[in-house]
């Protein structure tokens, strides 16, 4: 059963050659057998074809990843894909942190990490490689970077209780970057309930040592994003009452933008429905505030509706 969020962004047309091309990429970690791939990307045009484009680009996707799991018998799909790129973030990070420790700003150079870090989206590229990896991060301060910044110091400043929603594994390791900057005893990490894409999980975040550091949930829902209806009561709980949310990647955008809570937005601009979203180019660094701090004015400065 999908849930439908009142409050989540409606799926482009768009969206859906991006869809497809998740289900056949997954269907290729799952098999070689170019059959199997065959019928698993019949299986999902027949799906998309009952598709409600009133859902979020992460209910369809949670729909789609449901099925292949299911009829694979393969649980986690990305699991060895997904243990290479949190170590390969992790040998990066004695260096990212003395970078860190001798930036001007500490703080916004560490989100600007876990901006850039947001690279790792098997969702959005497939083909992605340790090469992209390193360069995204290389390239930290040379990427064009939209953001709030000051806005985000004092609600950082002010916060008692401060909800981190995560995206990916690998980049869950530059996360913690950011939350070290924190404070991370007010710091609760929040990660998928269950695999799906490369999201990280659980055993993601053990992996990152962020369970030696701050208190780590799951939120209990296999969707790529939060849609807070199909998510535990523990976490629809913990958001309630946070002074502060954080959340990283595009699909959490897509599914919590309309939320009012106090949320600060990290992403990097992957794919060009965003970028025209924001109005910003495919690889600009988000870091925006969400409705109730007025993240719509964000948007109607530039100019831009939301659906395409």
């Amino acid at each position: 059963i999908l849930v439908e969020d009142p409050f989540a962004m409606k799926t482009s047309l768009d969206c859906i050659p991006c869809i497809l091309r998740q289900t056949i990429d997954a269907a290729r970690f799952i098999s070689e057998d170019p059959n199997y791939q065959y019928k698993t990307m019949q299986d999902a045009l027949g799906w998309l074809q009952e598709m409600d484009l009133n859902l979020s680009p992460p209910a369809i996707a949670q729909m789609i990843h449901r099925n292949l799991r299911r009829q694979s018998f393969n649980a986690d799909p990305y699991q060895e894909i997904k243990k290479k790129q949190n170590q390969l973030a992790l040998d990066m990070i004695p260096d990212l942190r003395l970078k860190i420790q001798f930036a001007p700003d500490p703080l916004i150079f560490a989100a600007r990490l876990a901006i850039a870090g947001n690279v790792i989206d098997l969702g959005v590229n497939g083909n992605l490689k340790s090469s992209d990896i390193r360069q995204a991060i290389d390239r930290v301060l040379s990427e064009n970077f939209i953001g709030e910044a000051e806005e985000f110091r004092r609600a950082v400043a002010d916060a008692h209780s401060i909800l981190y929603l995560a995206d990916n594994a690998g980049e869950i390791v530059f996360d913690r970057l950011l939350i070290e900057q924190l404070r991370p005893e007010r710091v609760t990490l929040v990660v998928r309930g269950m695999p799906v894409i490369n999201d990280a999980t659980l055993d993601d975040a053990r992996e990152a040592g962020l369970d030696k550091i701050v208190k780590v949930i799951g939120n209990g829902s296999d969707a790529p994003g939060t849609t807070l209806e199909d998510c535990s009561s523990e976490f629809q709980q913990l958001f309630r009452e946070a002074d502060l949310i954080i959340a990283k990647g595009q699909g959490n955008f897509e599914t919590l933008d309309e939320v009012p809570a106090t949320i600060f937005f990290l992403f990097k601009v992957k794919c060009q429905m965003f970028a025209g979203l924001v109005n910003q180019p495919i690889g600009t660094q988000i870091l925006i505030r969400g409705k109730e701090s007025n993240s719509r004015h964000f948007m109607e400065k530039n100019n831009k509706k939301r659906y395409h």
